[in-house]
């Protein structure tokens, strides 16, 4: 980055709105494709076509009606062409909607489910999930007043900032999209709770009403002083010695995502301004230690070495932040350095790498894309931020199409399920990010009265996307070879012996330790405790699934996968409230005073 560029600022003064660009003009942004030689002269061979056939018909009917038993042949052909489209557009549309409305609203109302299952601290007397109690309240360090709270990340009993945090940031996208459907299903209070569950613990992590920051906490591990053993089998609610966090002075990836989770949250909570602001605020101090790092600004690479999650560079998660901080505030600032094309080109983001198209804990780059695209459709941005906000919609729109079967980016199982991971274990949670993303790429299309868009010369359908996810969650819910629902509770069958100790030990008032435990690990009954609404890492590239308890690579759940899951439920959800709320991600947007371009080079002879 360059020496005069701002991390953050005061707030810019607003004196005149530009003139916006139409729906129309944004859907011309779809509708045409740039640098297809062949388009336009398609086009003209359509019009022509077109123009053939109407003389040919005109002929034939006016034969017709010279001939009038003809006329009546003609006539019962139509009727009968007529029925047969509407009947074929009938099952077509039946296809689509093949699984029932009902079904991802069960499915969603068992997702929330499984974070009331995570809780960690002195729980809530409406936390409805029996098998647990108050947990691990003594967990903090000597410079921090609590660390008791939060979410345990999987099957253990570790809290870490990394993964919740970019947890905490997609269920609060889903809740600006879609509150309404959130509300209709009765959910939105809930929902809303487990983010606030999240981000009050997120904000005991580091000193958020200091006005710098020189630390913050990765994560709370363990049942036993070893967080990575697996030969540690206790519930969480039977540990009963201190824990302390550790502590991370040069950690900018982690700040960064942690500083996305509270920006993101606080448009969530938007109407209770106190606690907006004080999200806004910890936000500002996380990016800020991100981004310079005590007065150094930061080189790119990753974070220090963790032993569990571990971010494998900074950038994605800089773009991320910056563009929630940007959402949550409207500082300028924020939008000049995300569309700074020095710093894009530098972190290669528009390298067309396939597992940049891939929405992960880990890698940001399809979700920043598609977050800053919503810019290009619903604002009117002109110079000098439209010349990148049209490369990350270009990326937006090469993302969806590197998701559709005709095209060989990723590859599929036997029963239909995309490896974005490539064949690697744990595929569930990658693929539900992908559902979310195609599905609310869809209803941003849709807002814009746009059918569709480009992959190369070829035109898609936004019905394309939609029937992408609903495939992909309908594989989860159970339509796959082995006829198994990877979410627990949904269906008849699914998963018994799922990876997670909380779920795998009696609650039976007899506290057994790290190694008395391990006989309910080791067990091949099914769990005692049944942790409803919780989606399993999945099956292997084959559709293969092992229900073993002690293979966590197919039956451990996790806080990431989860919040995917309840995003892509709630995004393919119908009902009658719109399909997104266009407005509320923009509330701390001013209008905005494009400055002019700047002048051309002088003509030189």
């Amino acid at each position: 980055m360059r020496k005069d560029d701002k991390w953050g600022g005061a707030p810019v003064e607003i004196e005149a709105e530009p003139a916006t660009t139409s729906d129309e003009v944004k859907q011309g942004w779809l509708l045409k494709p740039e640098n297809k030689e062949n388009g336009g002269h398609d086009h003209e061979r359509n019009i022509d076509g077109k123009k053939k056939k109407r003389r040919i018909m005109s002929k034939i009917l006016g034969s017709l009606v010279s001939i009038r038993s003809l006329v009546v042949v003609g006539v019962a052909i139509l009727v009968a062409l007529i029925i047969v489209l509407v009947k074929i557009a009938q099952r077509n549309h039946h296809h689509l909607n093949s699984s029932s409305p009902h079904n991802y609203t069960t499915a969603l109302h068992q997702a929330l489910l499984f974070f009331n299952a995570q809780r960690s601290g002195k729980l809530p007397k409406d936390n409805n999930v029996s098998w647990r109690g108050d947990s691990c309240l003594t967990d903090g360090n000597s410079n921090t007043k609590t660390l008791v709270g939060g979410y345990y990340d999987a099957g253990d009993a570790s809290k870490l900032s990394f993964p919740a945090s970019f947890a905490m940031t997609m269920l609060s996208w889903s809740v600006i999209e879609y509150s309404a459907k959130y509300e209709a299903l009765g959910e939105l209070d809930h929902v809303k709770g487990i983010i606030k569950w999240g981000t009050d613990y997120l904000l005991n992590t580091f000193n958020s009403s200091a006005h710098s920051i020189a630390n913050v906490v990765a994560d709370v591990r363990g049942g036993d002083h070893d967080a990575n053993s697996h030969d540690c089998w206790i519930r969480p609610e039977d540990i009963d010695h201190p824990r302390t966090g550790q502590e991370c002075y040069n950690c900018p990836a982690l700040a960064a995502e942690m500083a996305s989770a509270l920006a993101s949250a606080s448009i969530v909570f938007k109407d209770n301004i106190k606690y907006s602001q004080k999200l806004v605020h910890g936000a500002d101090l996380l990016f800020k230690f991100a981004t310079k790092q005590q007065g150094a600004k930061y080189a790119g690479g990753a974070d220090p070495s963790s032993p569990l999650y571990n971010s494998t560079g900074f950038w994605d998660e800089f773009l991320w932040g910056g563009s929630w901080l940007y959402l949550a505030t409207g500082n300028l600032s924020y939008l000049q350095l995300v569309t700074n094309p020095d710093l894009v080109g530098h972190e290669r983001a528009l390298w067309t790498d396939p597992d940049n198209r891939v929405l992960s804990w880990d890698n940001k780059h399809a979700g920043a894309f598609l977050l800053l695209s919503r810019l290009r459709l619903f604002l009117s941005y002109g110079y000098p931020y439209e010349q990148m906000l049209k490369k990350f919609h270009s990326q937006t729109e090469e993302t969806m199409c590197s998701y559709l079967p005709v095209f060989s980016s990723f590859r599929r199982t036997k029963g239909g399920l995309i490896q974005l991971n490539h064949g690697r274990p744990k595929p569930l949670q990658y693929v539900v990010y992908a559902a979310f993303l195609a599905q609310l790429y869809s209803d941003y299309i849709d807002a814009i009265s746009a059918p569709g868009w480009y992959c190369g010369p070829t035109f898609y359908s936004n019905v394309e996307l939609r029937r992408f996810a609903r495939t992909q969650i309908d594989y989860i819910l159970g339509k796959n070879p082995r006829g198994i629902s990877y979410v627990v509770g949904f269906s008849e069958h699914f998963p018994q012996h799922v990876h997670h100790r909380g779920a795998s030990i009696p609650h039976n008032k007899i506290k057994y330790g790290c190694k008395g435990g391990l006989k309910w690990r080791n067990s091949r009954t099914p769990n005692p405790n049944t942790i409803v609404g919780a989606m399993v890492a999945g099956p292997d590239k084959h559709d293969n699934f092992q229900d073993v308890r002690f293979n966590y690579n197919y039956t451990e759940p996790s806080l990431v996968g989860n919040a995917g899951l309840v995003a892509a439920l709630v995004a393919l959800s119908s009902g009658t409230p719109p399909a997104i709320d266009r407005n509320s991600m923009f509330y701390a947007v001013p209008p905005l005073t494009s400055p002019p371009p700047p002048p051309p080079s002088p003509w030189i002879p």
